[in-house]
């Protein structure tokens, strides 16, 4: 049997679940770093998923509270299309992927972890990245820390935007 080590994923496992919304609640704290709030808009902001799919995962949401497309606004849904856009750029800049997963998962049955409030994933993909360890371990394997990619994204927004970024 093979064990893989990693041995900062304990400080997620130990924490204390979050009750509550947490794109409500997080924007409301102005803790960005802790919270991983990459930029802030005016309608809607971008933070790093803490539980990422790939490395330099992020996710688009409005502030104001929402659970489904049909709720936005004309404004939040071209903000979001937007800040998208940029955040793809950002990656692009500072990670340098083959492609992209970007989409909504509407409801649980469609994989939502959080429904009641929207928000949209932005997913960086390579080349190989779903190898024979998700198919055969059933395990993902992410090589950098969400706080060091954290950081690389924030630093690119803030090149792009200088004037947006806070």
């Amino acid at each position: 049997m093979e064990r893989l080590f990693a041995p900062w994923r304990i400080r997620y496992i130990e924490a204390p679940k979050h009750e509550g919304c947490i794109f409500c609640q997080f924007p409301r704290e102005k803790r960005d770093e802790e919270r991983l709030i990459v930029y802030r808009g005016k309608r809607c902001f971008v933070m790093m998923n803490n539980y990422p799919y790939n490395p330099g995962h992020v996710m688009v949401s409005p502030y104001r509270h929402a659970g489904d497309l049909e709720s936005l606004s004309g404004e939040e849904m071209a903000e979001m299309m937007s800040v998208s856009a940029m955040m793809v750029r950002a990656i692009k800049r500072t990670m340098n992927p083959d492609g992209f997963n970007i989409g909504f998962n509407i409801g649980r049955v469609a994989g939502a972890g959080i429904e009641e409030h929207i928000h949209m994933h932005v997913v960086p993909r390579w080349n190989g990245d779903t190898n024979f360890m998700p198919v055969l371990a059933d395990v993902r394997v992410i090589p950098e820390a969400v706080q060091e990619t954290y950081a690389k994204l924030k630093k690119a927004v803030a090149e792009l935007h200088p004037h947006d970024s806070k």
